[in-house]
């Protein structure tokens, strides 16, 4: 009996950020039906074009929250995805201007060859530049054994230093042509369209499986959820705590790198190192969201993924409805510190 409450127990919990969608989407969608009515306009909240732009906003979040899932189960955090997505798609944008002038005979000779290689260049260094920038804090805090919170605050302004270093205190700007494949990567409506959502919404959907399957099937992922709920005892059970987090923390770079290709994309072929402050609040507000402990040891890649739509069904529905920015963050502050209420409330009932 007690098996099967707690099976229940779990599930209701997994299944609570998805409910939770469906009822910010119901709220927001009899709202906006209202002021169109008002205004005396068509309804847009539902309507197919509406879900493919909340999608693909929410992608660009999802990617990178997939990472911080990884961490936040392992019982850390990271500050400086923001900047490190940032620090990416500068990278990236560099990458292009400065191949595009060193590939000047090349692409008299071979344009398509150039492009393909130097956009398998860009592409490649940007997502190397994530996995690089989540190794050194994952390095800094199991080596050195330093909290989270305050090594990823110290390489949240470096890493916002050197892409301002490399971008010479501007946005760097792609010279030449970005491929279709990579520039369409953002774009809410796909072509061809039975394709009905962005390549970037379908690129996250795969990422979400492999990740909720390694999660659930191997023995990385019960190595995680080990070192989130008791890192004492993960250590007597022979698991390797400081490789383990290294790699966590370089994983979620790759997914770092990821968002920060869907960046470059959103910014029109552009790298801006200042336009990822701000963005690792809503990251880990999508994993919190979605059911993710901040004590460690809890999270699922459903749970994130919805936590990163109720971000942008907020944001969204709020637009439409012709709602203030100001208020759209502290509705999405209210919903987080609910959350975290949740989240401790559990605690407790299980302690009890």
């Amino acid at each position: 009996m007690n098996t099967d409450r707690s099976r229940l127990s779990n599930l209701a919990w997994s299944l609570g950020p998805l409910l939770g969608l469906v009822v910010v989407s119901l709220i927001f969608g009899a709202i906006e039906h209202q002021v169109a009515t008002d205004d005396g306009r068509e309804p847009q909240f539902f309507t197919s074009q509406s879900v493919q732009v909340v999608l693909n906003h929410a992608s660009l979040i999802g990617v990178a929250a997939l990472g911080m899932t990884l961490i936040i189960i392992a019982g850390g955090i990271d500050l400086s995805a923001g900047t490190a997505i940032a620090l990416t798609a500068t990278v990236i944008a560099w990458i292009y201007r400065e191949g595009f002038d060193g590939m000047a005979d090349w692409r008299d000779t071979s344009p398509m060859l150039a492009t393909l290689s130097l956009s398998a260049l860009a592409v490649g260094g940007g997502v190397l530049t994530g996995c690089l920038c989540g190794f050194i804090n994952g390095g800094l805090i199991s080596l050195l054994r330093l909290v989270p919170f305050i090594v990823t605050l110290g390489t949240m302004t470096a890493f916002q230093g050197i892409g301002r270093t490399i971008s010479g205190e501007t946005p760097v700007r792609a010279y030449g042509k970005v491929p279709d494949a990579i520039a369409s990567l953002q774009k809410p409506y796909p072509d061809p369209e039975w394709m009905l959502v962005s390549p970037g919404v379908w690129i996250m959907l795969i990422l979400a499986a492999i990740v909720a399957l390694a999660l659930r099937y191997t023995v990385f992922g019960r190595h995680v959820f080990a070192i989130g709920s008791n890192e004492s005892t993960a250590r007597l059970c022979g698991i390797n705590v400081v490789r383990t987090r290294i790699l966590v923390y370089t994983l979620a770079g790759l997914f770092v790198g990821v968002a920060g290709l869907y960046q470059f994309t959103v910014l029109g072929g552009e790298g801006d190192p200042v336009s990822g402050l701000g963005l690792e609040l809503k990251v880990i507000a999508a994993v919190v969201i979605g059911g993710g402990s901040l004590n460690g040891g809890r999270g699922s890649i459903l749970g994130t993924l919805s936590g990163a739509c109720i971000i942008t069904v907020i944001q969204h529905g709020c637009v439409l409805i012709g709602v203030p920015d100001h208020y759209q963050d502290i509705l999405i502050g209210l919903i987080i510190i609910a959350a975290v209420t949740i989240d401790q409330l559990r605690i407790r009932l299980q302690a009890n």
